[in-house]
């Protein structure tokens, strides 16, 4: 592997070549030296630039086996706390080391007796500090912290939950946080808690070459009509439909489900087991198209999506990037569509002014209407978030048909 001038031990150049790595990406190639060397890190990268390597080889050196919890990794979902958990196994595959996954939806029981063996922790905000409030573990001899997209985090109301961890972790830890964009909050952490931290910026840059973007403008009325219209005419490979709520997301699956298509919904709602039998079916070919939101879409690392679709447009660059680099990795081509109406016009021109995209709009193709029926939630009184990284509790759903004639579109 060409490693540019970057060592790392033996056991991890050996897992590395198994996982047949060529090369190190940009974010790789910068961090692992400073991390390394013990530098405290503000990281910006995008989706798909590799940073889960560049945080987790260099600080999993660091850790020593069967010698307590000694790195700790907060990140916002479910999903991205099992993808870097995975990506972890596989680092330290000739150095065995115990890494504990904890996160709500799931018992607390096991989650337990993992962390009495465990070295390394990966979790998110709300079952990190419900562990810490029963005693189950503690950060007395954590070597390294990471935050892994705290801006998200930030963004999800946990703001206070990491200020509470960063508070147990020993002062002369390393920590390392990692974003697409650091907000004003972010930053007060940074300058409380960081140590003189080195500032590594990779742009946000989506290949051309690789990625195929295009939008359509259409009435709202039709927007579903046209993406079951894409959606049979792209039908080669994965897709992945991005809504802006979970209520979409699941009028959107069911409505597709009326029209054939093999899709699922993911979203905060869905059980932490549904949630896994539906990745795994979505990885293996078992379901074509997944249709979700963007925090339940955060740790899908599926490296063969063809097709992302925004059937409803994010609010800022930053956000229609991640979405997109979803698609067209590792080389592969992509496409991203998204369909836009006339409520999308200031998001639009948020997004399409950025430089580093290239969007095309496409002329509307001849489809046929199908009907399309939303799913509207019935109103339960919220708890607010349960401990453990929990959420509102499920609801029932009543539907009612829109049509053009009772202008409820």
């Amino acid at each position: 592997m060409d490693t540019k001038e970057v060592t790392l031990r033996p056991e991890f150049e050996k897992a590395i070549a198994d996982m047949e790595y060529t090369e190190l990406t940009d974010i790789q190639e910068k961090c692992i030296p400073l991390i390394q060397e013990g530098k405290d890190i503000i990281g910006l990268a995008y989706t798909g630039s590799g940073k889960t390597a560049a945080y987790g080889l260099p600080s999993l050196e660091k850790v020593v086996p069967k010698d307590g919890i000694q790195m700790l990794v907060v990140v916002p979902t479910r999903e991205l706390c099992t993808q870097v958990a995975r990506e972890f196994r596989k680092f330290t595959k000739y150095r065995k080391t115990h890494i504990v996954e904890i996160y709500g939806g799931m018992p607390m029981g096991p989650q337990v007796t993992n962390l009495r063996q465990g070295d390394v922790v990966v979790g998110t905000p709300g079952r990190v500090l419900d562990h810490l409030s029963r005693g189950t573990f503690d950060l007395y001899e954590v070597k390294v912290l990471v935050l892994d997209e705290a801006d998200k985090m930030f963004d999800m109301g946990f703001i206070e939950d990491i200020k509470k961890i960063i508070a147990e972790i020993p002062k002369n830890s390393q920590k390392l946080l990692f974003g697409a964009t650091m907000p004003g909050e972010i930053m007060k952490i940074v300058k409380k808690y960081l140590d003189n931290p080195e500032k590594v910026t990779l742009k946000q840059y989506v290949d051309r070459t690789k990625l195929a973007q295009s939008y359509y403008e259409i009435d709202k009325g039709d927007k579903f009509s046209l993406l079951v219209h894409l959606l049979k005419k792209e039908s080669k490979g994965p897709m992945l439909i991005f809504c802006g709520t979970r209520d979409i997301v699941d009028s959107v699956n069911a409505n597709l489900n009326k029209q054939g298509i093999n899709s699922q919904a993911l979203h905060g709602g869905v059980t932490q087991n549904r949630r896994n039998q539906i990745m795994d079916a979505f990885k293996d070919g078992k379901i074509n198209v997944l249709v979700a939101t963007d925090v339940a879409a955060r740790g899908i690392d599926v490296k063969n999506i063809d097709v992302v679709i925004n059937y409803d447009l994010p609010r800022e660059s930053e956000g229609y990037i991640h979405r997109i680099g979803r698609t067209a990795r590792a080389g592969c081509e992509g496409k991203a569509i998204s369909l836009l109406t006339a409520r999308d016009r200031t998001n639009m021109r948020i997004i399409f002014g950025d430089n580093y995209l290239s969007i095309h709009k496409m002329k509307n193709p001849q489809f046929e209407h199908v009907r399309f029926v939303m799913m509207e939630r019935e109103s339960k009184p919220y708890r607010g978030r349960q401990q453990g990284g929990g959420g509102r509790p499920a609801s029932k759903y009543k539907s009612f048909s829109r049509s053009r004639n009772n202008k409820r579109w």
